[in-house]
Formats: C-alpha cells, sequence, structure tokens
C-alpha cells in the first residue's frame, strides 16, 4: 500500500480542521452525560445530531430498549434508557463498514469532575475527553474527510452512537447485534492507550445481581426465629470469591453487598452484587453455569435466592479474523509514520458485542490517552488529528480493496 493522491486529499482535509475537531470535543465534554443523568444524555445527543447533519447522510435518533435494574433493597425494577444516534449513508453499497461509539460517561451528575482543563505538559484532563468524546470527534472527523475521496461510492457506513456502553449496553446491545451481522468491518472508538497501544484480545465480562430474601427478627427477643439475609449474602460472597483460580483467566469480583437496617433487626434482604471476566467460550459457560449453581443453593435455612443479570460481552479472541484486520490497520498506520501495536486487554467494549455477531473490528481507534474512570482522566491534543488521519485513511484502503473487507468478513463467519 501507498498513499495516493487522492488518499493525501483526505488527510489533508483532517489536518485543516484541527481546532474543530478538538474544540467540538471539549464543547461535549464539558456536558455532564453520566449514563443515568438524563438530562445531561438529553444535551449530548442534542449537540451529536447537530454535528452528524453535517455529514451526507441520513441522521435518526433510535429509541432503545428498557433494561431490568435491582435496587438496594432488592426490589426489581424497569430503566428507561436515552436514544442512541444511528447516521447512514449508502446503505445498499457492496461494503459496509460499521462504527460505534458511546456518549455517555462513567461520571454522574454530581460529579466534581465536570470540565476540562489543559495539564501544564500540554494533555486535556476532562470527563469523557478520552471515553469517548474525543473519540467521537475523531470518528466523525475521518467520516468528514472520506466523503471526499473519489472511491467513496464502494463503501456505505452506519455510525451508531449509544448512551448505555459504561453499565454494559444493556439498552443499545440489540441494535450492536443488528448492525455487526450486516457489516464487514467494524471501527470502534474506546481510547487507545497514551502511547497508541491498542487492544488486541478482550476477555468477556458479566454483571449478576443477586437478591438474598430471608425473614426479619427482633435481634434480642426472637433472633432464632429470624432468617439472616447480610449473613448470607456473606457466605454467598465468600463462596464466589473462592472461584478465583479455579480456571486460568477467570475472575469474579465481589464489588458490593446491601442491605439490612437497624442493628436490632435480623436483616431480611440483601442484595450481592458481583462482575465476572472470562477469557473464551468454554469459560462463560463453565462460570456462568457455576454461578447459577450457587445461585441455586442458599448457605442456610429461611433464605430464598434470585439472580438477576449475566454474561453481557463474549469474549473476543484474535481469530483469523482479527489477526488479518490488525495487520492491516498496522500497514496503513506504518504508511502515516504511526507504529501500531497491541496486546490483551481484560477490559470489555461495545467491539465484544460486534465481534459476537459476526463482525471483525478494531476498538481502539479513539485518541491516546489515559487514566480513565478517574478525576485524572487524560488526551493528548496532537492525537486528535493522527487517529482520523488513521481512520480516514483506513477508510480509503478498504473504499480501493487494498483491504478487503470481503474477505475479513467471510474470515470472521468461517469461525464462528
Amino acid at each position: 500500500m501507498r498513499i495516493l493522491p487522492p488518499d493525501q486529499i483526505v488527510l489533508d482535509h483532517v489536518a485543516a480542521r484541527e481546532p474543530a475537531i478538538i474544540g467540538r470535543a471539549v464543547d461535549w465534554a464539558n456536558v455532564n452525560s453520566g449514563s443515568r443523568n438524563a438530562d445531561g444524555l438529553a444535551r449530548v445527543l442534542a449537540l451529536l445530531e447537530v454535528e452528524a447533519r453535517n455529514l451526507p447522510a441520513e441522521v435518526v435518533r433510535i429509541p432503545t430498549q428498557a433494561s431490568t435494574t435491582v435496587t438496594d433493597d432488592g426490589a426489581v425494577r424497569s430503566e428507561a434508557h436515552a436514544d442512541a444516534l444511528r447516521i447512514t449513508a449508502r446503505p445498499d453499497a457492496p461494503i459496509q463498514v460499521v462504527l460505534t461509539g458511546h456518549y455517555d460517561t462513567v461520571f454522574p451528575a454530581g460529579s466534581p469532575f465536570q470540565t476540562v482543563t489543559t495539564r501544564s505538559d500540554g494533555a486535556l484532563n476532562g470527563p469523557g475527553i478520552a471515553d469517548m468524546k474525543g473519540g467521537i470527534s475523531v470518528l466523525l472527523a475521518a467520516l468528514e474527510a472520506f466523503e471526499t475521496h473519489p472511491d467513496r461510492a464502494r463503501v456505505g457506513w452506519t455510525v451508531l452512537l449509544s448512551p448505555d456502553e459504561e453499565i454494559g449496553s444493556p439498552a443499545s446491545a440489540a441494535l450492536l447485534a443488528e448492525l455487526g451481522a450486516r457489516g464487514h468491518v467494524g471501527m470502534t472508538y474506546e481510547p487507545a492507550l497514551s502511547d497508541g497501544t491498542l487492544a488486541g484480545a478482550r476477555k468477556g465480562s458479566g454483571n449478576y445481581h443477586l437478591i438474598v430474601t430471608g425473614k426479619a427478627a427482633h435481634a434480642g427477643r426472637a433472633f432464632h426465629e429470624g432468617a439472616n439475609a447480610v449473613a448470607g449474602a456473606a457466605m454467598i460472597a465468600a463462596r464466589l470469591h473462592g472461584l478465583n483460580g479455579q480456571r486460568e483467566g477467570v475472575t469474579v469480583n465481589v464489588a458490593k453487598i446491601s442491605g439490612g437496617g437497624a442493628l436490632n433487626v435480623v436483616a431480611d434482604n440483601a442484595v450481592v452484587r458481583f462482575n465476572v471476566r472470562v477469557p473464551d467460550a468454554q469459560s462463560s459457560a463453565w462460570i456462568a453455569e457455576t454461578v447459577r449453581q450457587i445461585a441455586t443453593e442458599p448457605p442456610f435455612p429461611g433464605l430464598t435466592l434470585d439472580l438477576h443479570g449475566g454474561m453481557t460481552r463474549a469474549p473476543k479472541p484474535m481469530d483469523a479474523s482479527q489477526t488479518a484486520l490488525f495487520e492491516a490497520v498496522r500497514e496503513t498506520g506504518a504508511l502515516l509514520g504511526q507504529p501500531i501495536a497491541w496486546k490483551p486487554s481484560g477490559g470489555v467494549c461495545e467491539g465484544n458485542n460486534l465481534h459476537a455477531a459476526g463482525l471483525p473490528n478494531i476498538d481502539t481507534l479513539g485518541v491516546l490517552g489515559g487514566d480513565i474512570h478517574s478525576d485524572q482522566e487524560f488526551a493528548w491534543p496532537a492525537s486528535f488529528v493522527e487517529r482520523a488521519q488513521l481512520s480516514a485513511l483506513i477508510l480509503c484502503k478498504i473504499a480501493s480493496g487494498e483491504i478487503d473487507a470481503l474477505k475479513l468478513k467471510a474470515l470472521r463467519l468461517e469461525t464462528m
């Protein structure tokens, strides 16, 4: 591969818009959009919709499905979620590229971390500037530039910007699965590491909520007439923790136990919340069955158990399609003087969902940064143009056939 004159025009288009690419990401990051901040999500969605309408594409809001949540007192409720934004161009083109991102962050409305500042070393520090409002700006910049390429008609593309990735994509999972099934190549905009390293193989993940119901009683007068749900929850949590080390690469993190009340009352309710990570499909099946079995065995009489949740993202191994795609991206990066490397990650993202649906994808095409999910989150300003140029050139090479999207899809289907 080499950079051809039409490709260079695309790259120059990105470079000329650097202030706007960075500036809009900063503006978006200055609006809180925690996953459960409905007002903030609505504001950011409106800003994204305005920006998306600059593209020659159909822009529509897509309602997402409700999800089930378990409150700390064990009540099971339905939770509504914000709309997703879908942007589509040339859906009948012979090659279809799926680009995804999320506009929610982990920072709730009441977080003290609300605005973007510039550190003394020049890095941008702000909520979601890397994960992933910076990535969304990179995504849009790449498409804006690609639409100047003479071969663009060969490639159709669909963007899905979701409101719930940071809580496991319960509302947008079905949309991701649909897109993944009919696309050929996927591009997702989680941040890369600060040195540009991409995530390669990813573990799978599951989130569980186990409701423990006991019987209340006076702790002094009638202790033995009660059944202590908090004590039962603690015993179950210890059993879950004991699964660590039983199977290679499988981890179980007991994140929270809630429930109970006054000190003189035997607790009649508790909730155990835990996350599991697995390296492969076999381990996923093992942990799902093991957790199910634990949830059928109350640790002592008088308790009932009710399990909610499950595996939310399947593992994403470096199969033949992933390996071929990463090598193509490495070659593309080399044309730009950007060394591309990757390593396994225990983290999960929408790339897991897309791969499970049959779509080979690169899922860390966003800005270079780090310390995400903390008030130290940062992104390097120079990486906005660099990463947008990388994505734009990938699209150019898919359009020219130098990256064979149809072959990549066929390789993925062979392993399903």
